[in-house]
């Protein structure tokens, strides 16, 4: 009979999930033991990096992925990163060890004494087997459960002395080789009603949100809009943590305001708004205000049924997004409607001392290669970045949709391991730097040549920004003078240069983005929130 591990191992050969991250401790060394030569171990050197990197390369590749944690402690560094995973729908099979089944109940060192309740407000599932021969099956319906839609993270705990047990070969076989498909179709009433009401709308709009992309919809998210000449929204960041809709099209309008009182008076120039991918909405801040203006209608289109429950307005239906968006696309004719004004080209300003947010963003932009990928947390000046590379490609945009910090660093890691023919700039304010700065080594220990775009405005401007809506004065801790990001990175092997004028920039970036080596950027920037 097999043992539990080389089943674990068969099982996870079957789903294609030869990457493992992970951060590895006693409990989990039994696993690991005798680690096979067709499976890729990636070492974070803190649990929340781990996550990080899986949820980037889970992302980036479309597959479930295997992050294993130590136990109870490094589950419980890892929280944040699985808050952030969940939100960003990503598949992810998280693993921690456990102490040995007969010290469990003596509460020896280590033991996670109710594992399966601590991540269970941020997981689809959390189970420790209830048997060591079960863990295969427990296993195995985790992967199912992060893959199938809505796909998030699950957690299973796994005693140390569980993998060394035999499993029944057969009850082995039918865990490993189960299938399980899971996308499913609006019905045709549904979507012809929608299609009805699409083409009899006066003044319509598409409001695009992550998991068009991630569900593979983005074409016909484009066909709908120009067959129907709607003008499209993307979904309020940072709810946005990828790209539904071409930013460069004509008929792209920007981002939604991220709050409930500006997102209304936004779409209060429509009647009808379709919602594809996208919760409604990722609120944020509490900026009060009709949700929607009298005569306008919303209906949502989401793979997720609590995203469809918890909307506080509108209609749902719940399918997954690109065959529902395709069959709407069947549906309806061409509009004679006249085309949405496309946006005025981006524009760089002046060079500044410090340089603006803007200007470092639009140099990106020049320099940045069609097939380039952008993973973004630089939170002060995401929509100055949004307006200036206008990213037109699927699969080129990653941002924490949990809006926790820590998320860019160590998911453009994963984001390049999964994706290694295209380039990947990281771009992170130096505040945000700390939060997974380990990432550096992990880059520099696997050859993922990330190009590290590091804005340094000296406080967490961010915050200031809402303080200033709160009506918050004099909070401490918002300002971060002396940090060096450069020096940092460097000491962990990354080549790292700073600079501070636009030729400069130009010079450096460029070559970063051309190495075959991961390279830090550094770049001084004005304060404050950047818009444009």
């Amino acid at each position: 009979m097999a043992s539990v591990r080389e089943a674990a191992f068969d099982l996870f050969r079957e789903h294609g999930m030869t990457t493992v991250f992970g951060n590895p401790g006693s409990t989990e060394l039994p696993m690991l033991a005798d680690f096979p030569d067709d499976f890729r171990y990636v070492l974070g050197l803190q649990e929340a990096v781990a996550v990080g990197m899986a949820d980037g390369f889970a992302q980036a590749s479309g597959r479930p992925t295997h992050v294993n944690l130590h136990t109870a402690p490094g589950l419980g560094n890892a929280m944040g990163a699985i808050f952030n995973a969940q939100a960003n729908h990503s598949p992810l099979l998280v693993t921690a060890g456990q102490q040995a089944r007969s010290l469990v109940t003596l509460q020896a060192n280590l033991t996670n004494r109710d594992a399966a309740r601590v991540p269970h407000p941020f997981v689809k599932w959390s189970y420790e087997a209830v048997r060591a021969q079960d863990v295969p099956l427990a296993l195995g319906r985790g992967i199912h459960l992060a893959s199938l839609p809505p796909r998030g993270p699950v957690f299973v705990s796994v005693p140390m002395d569980d993998w060394a047990a035999e499993v029944d070969d057969a009850d082995a076989r039918h865990a490993i080789k189960r299938k399980v498909a899971g996308r499913a179709v609006a019905s045709p009433v549904a979507v012809s009603d929608l299609a009805s009401r699409l083409e009899a709308a006066e003044r319509p709009a598409l409001v695009a949100g992550p998991d068009i992309d991630a569900s593979g919809g983005w074409e016909a998210a484009v066909a709908l809009a120009e067959r129907q000449r709607l003008p499209v929204w993307a979904t309020p960041p940072p709810g946005g943590g990828r790209l539904g809709f071409p930013e460069g099209h004509p008929n792209f309008r920007g981002s939604l305001p991220p709050a409930i009182g500006p997102a209304g008076e936004t779409l209060a120039a429509y009647d009808l708004v379709i919602a594809a991918g996208t919760s409604v909405f990722p609120y944020y801040p509490n900026i009060p205000g009709p949700l929607l203006a009298e005569g306008t209608e919303l209906v949502a289109i989401t793979s997720d049924p609590d995203e469809a429950a918890r909307a506080p307005m509108g209609e749902a239906i719940v399918a997954d997004v690109r065959l529902t968006l395709e069959a709407l696309v069947d549906a309806v004719g061409e509009a004679d409607r006249e085309a949405p004004e496309p946006l005025p080209p981006p524009q760089a300003g002046e060079e500044t001392d410090p340089l603006t947010p803007t200007m470092v963003h639009n140099t990106l932009g020049q320099l940045l290669p069609d097939d380039g990928i952008v993973v973004l947390e630089s939170p002060s000046s995401t929509l100055a970045l949004r307006n200036q590379l206008r990213i037109s490609r699927p699969g080129s945009y990653y941002f924490g949709a949990g809006g926790g910090l820590g998320f860019g660093l160590a998911a453009a890691v994963g984001v390049q391991l999964a994706q290694p023919d295209r380039p990947v700039v990281c771009v992170v304010g130096e505040g945000s730097v700390q939060y997974a700065v380990t990432a550096f080594w992990s880059a520099v220990a696997y050859d993922a040549p990330v190009t590290f775009l590091v804005l340094r405005n000296s406080e967490y401007a961010i915050l200031k920004w809402f303080g200033s809506i709160e009506g918050v004065e004099g909070a401490p801790g918002l300002d971060l003078p002396e940090l060096d990001c450069a020096a940092v990175a460097q000491a962990y092997g990354v080549a790292s240069k700073r600079v501070s004028k636009r030729d400069e920039l130009h010079e450096e970036l460029g070559a970063a983005i051309a190495a075959s080596e991961p390279r830090l950027v550094e770049v001084g920037v004005t304060p404050g929130m950047s818009l444009f």
